[in-house]
């Protein structure tokens, strides 16, 4: 999945194709796959008006990766259904965010093997932080943040979801025929509305989503302590 317009990174184009260590973070991302899983069938989705871009930039880095483009749709729950009408049923599908780019290939092999015997598999991560709950009000300053009384957290039962999130494709297909949600916010909502049971995995600290200017400062500052060739 590499069809936002990464908008919070204030980059002149989409953060997909920014260059991390001298490659576009998302051939980091696809390599990372290629490795893990040889053989394995990619289906890019990317905004329309970069696929073009895409080609071209595969062709002049020699880039070899046979990859069916589709293009992204208005939400990423409209992206996930144009790249779906690819997949053929009888398969493991693993949707992937293109913008992380320092998932292992132990994890993606890892959930790849345990992916056989479950219809839904999602890779998660304890929250580490104290978490509180504020709420947002104006003033003559402009807003500012409260404690909204009598609201806690148990951080214990807090974890972060993360991707590829591993689906037979049968059952992702029929989950994403169901009607457009805003609470859909990863491909793990919309199998669960679907009725579906989810099964968990560990995910890795490491494995982060670039976004901002400052994931991008500590994506390189991993890739120089870890060293490139292990991502």
């Amino acid at each position: 999945m590499a069809a936002g317009s990464g908008t919070r990174m204030g980059a002149e184009m989409p953060k997909q194709f920014i260059e991390l260590e001298g490659k576009a973070i998302l051939q980091r991302t696809i390599e990372t796959f290629l490795r893990a899983c040889p053989g394995i069938k990619v289906i890019t989705v990317l905004p329309e008006a970069h696929i073009e871009y895409w080609r071209n930039y595969c062709l002049e880095r020699n880039f070899i990766c046979p990859q069916v483009l589709v293009k992204g749709g208005i939400t990423r729950f409209h992206s996930v259904q144009n790249a779906l009408d690819r997949v053929p049923d009888g398969a493991l599908v693993a949707v992937h965010d293109g913008v992380r780019p320092l998932v292992s290939e132990q994890l993606i092999c890892d959930m790849f093997r345990k992916a056989e015997d479950v219809p839904a598999l999602i890779p998660v991560i304890p929250c580490v932080d104290t978490m509180k709950v504020l709420g947002t009000r104006k003033t003559a300053e402009g807003e500012e943040l409260y404690t909204m009384e009598g609201q806690s957290v148990d951080r214990s039962v807090l974890f972060g979801a993360q991707t590829p999130q591993l689906f037979q494709s049968e059952t992702l297909k029929k989950a994403y025929r169901q009607a457009y949600d805003t609470s859909f916010t990863d491909d793990a909502s919309v199998v669960l509305k679907y009725g579906k049971n989810l099964s968990y995995h560990i995910g890795e600290r490491f494995n982060i989503k670039i976004t901002t200017q400052d994931d991008l400062v500590l994506a390189k500052a991993i890739l120089s302590l870890c060293g490139s060739s292990s991502h």
